[in-house]
This record gives C-alpha cells, structure tokens and sequence, in this order.
C-alpha cells in the first residue's frame, strides 16, 4: 500500500565490506520515484529505488555520489513478479567486481549510472539510524506495490541462487527457499507470512521490523501471480490504487475502462467489484486491451462496443452500447457485483449482493440459464477475455474497489469468505467449478 512501510533501527557497523539484498517485487505505479529501502545518518545516505524514469538505482550518498548502479532497464511491467539481488562485496581486488546486480538471476551489465566503492569501504548500509522498507528515510517516495521476501545478509555476500532457481520445466526464475544461509547479526529475512505481525524476521535473528500504515497481505506472490488492473494501459482519466485493485475515474468527457493484467481464453473464472462511486460504474470484461478512445467514442466502457459486456447501475447487462435483455437490479455504492465467466461454454454471469440476476444458474454449463451468450474467444481481438471496470457517465466520478481473490475491497478484508474459494479469498460463494485469475489457475484449468 502507497502509504505502508517497515522500519527497524540498525547497530552502527562502521567497517560493513559484505552484505547481500534480495527481495522480490511487483509494481503497481510506474513512472514515479519509489524506494525500496533507505537509511541515513547524519549527511550519509544508503538507498535502493526505483527512480522516476523506471529504472533500479542503488547507491550511497554524502553530498555526491560516493558509488552507484542504475540501470539502462527499465522496469514497467506490473503483471509480474521480478526478483532483485544486490550484491555488495568491497574486498573484491577488481572495483567492478565490488558491486553486483542481478535481475532474476542473470546479472545485470548495462548503466546509466556506475561507480565503485573504494577497497574494503563501508557500505553505510548499516548505520546507527533507522532502516526503512517501502519508503525514503523521510517517509515519502513510498513503494506502490508488492514486495515478497526480503532478505539480508550482514557480512556475506552471495549469488542469486541463494535465493532463486530456475524451473527445470519452464525454464522460469522461481523463488527458492534460502538455507545455509550465514545471516549475521544485523540480517533479516521477512517472509510476510503472518499477517498480523508482518515485519517478524524469519533468519533467527530476531530482527524484527515495525509496521507502519495499513499494510495488507496479498495471496499475490512470485509463485503464484494474481490479477490487478493494468498500470501500463489505465483506462483514460482513471486512478488505480491499492496495489492496481481499485479505480476511481475524473469527470473528462473521454474516457476509457481498465482491465486486468492477466486475460482468459478458456476455463471458467470469478472476480468481485464493490461499488464505492455509484454515478454510472460499469463492470463486466472486455477482449482488447486497447483502451484508447479513437474508434470507440468519448464513453468507451465495458458493454458500450461489441468488445464487451457490462453490469450497468441502471439494471441492465449491455453489449455494442444496447441492453442484452433480462432482468437485473438496479445496484448503487456499496453493492457488491460478482462476475461469473464460463469460457468452456462462452456465457456470462453476474451477481448483485450473492443473487445472480436474471435467474442466472453459473454451473448449468452448455444450457446456460439466465447467462448471456458471449463471443467466443477465438473471435476476438485479442483472443482472451478480461474482467473490467469503467464509467458510462461522460461526465461525472465513478469508482469500485475489485477483489479478484486476495480477500479485500481496497484496504478493508471481506467481512467474511465464501465458500469454494480455491485458497482464494472471496466475499461470496464461488460457484462450483470456478476459480480466481492467477497463474496458477490459468495453468490448471484455462
């Protein structure tokens, strides 16, 4: 969350020659400086970020740059995990050897921005101060997004395979479970695993962070990657937060839906959408991710073109901007929509508050009760289907808070899960046969 972050106050290691940071992250804003970790005493300045241009930077500062790396990558894709290890071993004879980064195991060559630390200097990564995690050492610039396993080692320096592997049968860098690992006495490894207790260091020793803000656990991790809407193509005049899973749209007259990061050809899959802004939010799915508004007018949203289908506040399900027919409930703020899509059979459900409108019966299959028929994907502009949420209105703010199985709407957990969940986290019932959109499930079913 933009506004969370770990603090732990460091013991000052005037003579810090090794250390190792590994951590895994996944962003939700781009073009923004977020920083991963930071600390500072007096003018001395240790930082890991990802600066406004979209590019990894590391460096120590004290009124210049006294060593640094930034990459010429940059890092825009918020639908995947990357795993980062930074490497910092100043006894190396050779400077270029001193520091070391790799981006999901291979190590990484090409700079913007490089200099070395001096033979056997400090690295100031350990100072008598406050280390921080998710934000700058004056709590501002903070990370949007996920992190998962973030480790140090204090005094030893290690390979990326310490900490991730490659997959014998994708050939995909995977996390991997460090062990052997010499830790110590300042290192951590927090593994986010206890949600009511998020900073709790799991290396033994006992260097536990403070929470601070409304930090949430995901069941979004690098094993197993969950939809969010799309960062790097937000429908026009939107506002993602909450790690990309809440919208809040402007009053523009042109404007455009988001959709999910991860799209659907086959298989059946649920999602949830709580309607925070009741002016005119639509939810449903879409098959483009091309959002802009050249060919499909100023209020292009989820229903208004042959591309999609969309739960309308006035109670109807549109498709290519006309009513599909049925019968559905008006809905307003604090409605909770559920989408059902069939792939298998191409029908389209959904739900107000747990009742599926239009009599709609999820798991009828071929027969399709109550569902509308939908393109098949293979028809489609993009071959996939994806969930989607937009404003009809033109002209006034609409805004839904979307649960695709972590268990919350924005920072509030469901109030109590619904069966069928599949390890997923939803507000109700899952019919029988569906899933959330993860990789994982995408896999097994799609």
């Amino acid at each position: 969350m933009a506004n969370s972050y770990l603090t732990h106050t460091q013991t000052a290691d005037s003579s810090n020659t090794k250390f190792t940071f590994s951590f895994w992250m996944k962003r939700s804003k781009i073009g923004a400086s977020q920083v991963i970790y930071a600390t500072q005493s007096g003018s001395d300045e240790a930082r890991i970020e990802i600066n406004s241009s979209d590019k990894l930077f590391w460096y120590k500062y004290d009124g210049s740059f006294q060593w640094s790396l930034q990459t010429n990558r940059l890092f825009r894709d918020t639908s995947a995990w990357y795993h980062i290890v930074l490497k910092y071993d100043s006894t190396q004879g050779t400077a270029s050897n001193r520091l070391k980064m790799y981006v999901n195991g291979v190590e990484e060559t090409s700079f913007s921005q490089s200099g070395y630390p001096g033979s056997s200097e400090n690295s100031n990564f350990f100072q008598g101060a406050v280390a921080y995690i998710g934000c700058s050492e004056n709590t501002s610039a903070f990370f949007d997004g996920y992190l998962s396993h973030v480790a140090m080692t204090h005094g030893y320096a290690y390979a990326p395979t310490t900490f991730g592997e490659t997959d014998s049968t994708s050939g995909i860098w995977k996390f991997k479970s460090p062990s052997g690992v010499n830790w110590g006495t300042q290192g951590y490894h927090l593994k986010f695993e206890n949600s009511g207790a998020l900073g709790t260091d799991s290396s033994g020793q006992s260097n536990t962070f403070t929470v601070n803000g409304n930090l949430k656990q995901a069941l979004d991790t690098p094993s197993n990657v969950y939809a969010t809407l799309n960062a790097v193509k937000p429908g026009l005049d939107q506002t993602l937060s909450n790690g990309n899973t809440t919208m809040v749209s402007g009053s523009a007259a042109t404007r455009t839906p988001s959709q999910t990061t991860l799209g659907m050809s086959s298989g059946k899959y649920y999602a949830e959408f709580k309607i925070t802004t009741s002016d005119n939010t639509v939810v449903g799915v879409v098959s483009t991710q091309d959002n802009s508004s050249v060919s499909r007018g100023t209020k292009y949203y989820p229903g208004s073109s042959s591309d999609g289908y969309g739960y309308t506040k006035a109670g109807d399900l549109r498709n290519n901007g006309s009513g599909v027919g049925g019968t559905y409930a008006t809905f307003t703020t604090g409605d909770i929509i559920g989408v059902a899509l069939d792939l298998d059979n191409n029908k389209l459900y959904v739900h107000k508050n747990g009742t599926y409108q239009n009599s709609g019966v999820p798991t009828s299959g071929s027969t399709g009760t109550g569902a509308v028929s939908i393109t098949a994907p293979s028809s489609t502009p993009d071959g996939f289907y994806y969930f989607s949420v937009g404003d009809g209105s033109g002209g006034t703010s609409s805004g839904a808070e979307c649960n695709f199985g972590n268990g919350f709407f924005g920072t509030t957990a469901i109030t109590s899960a619904g069966s069928n969940g599949n390890g997923s986290l939803f507000e109700f019932d899952v019919p029988s046969g569906y899933y959330a959109l993860n990789t994982k499930n995408i896999n097994t079913y799609g």
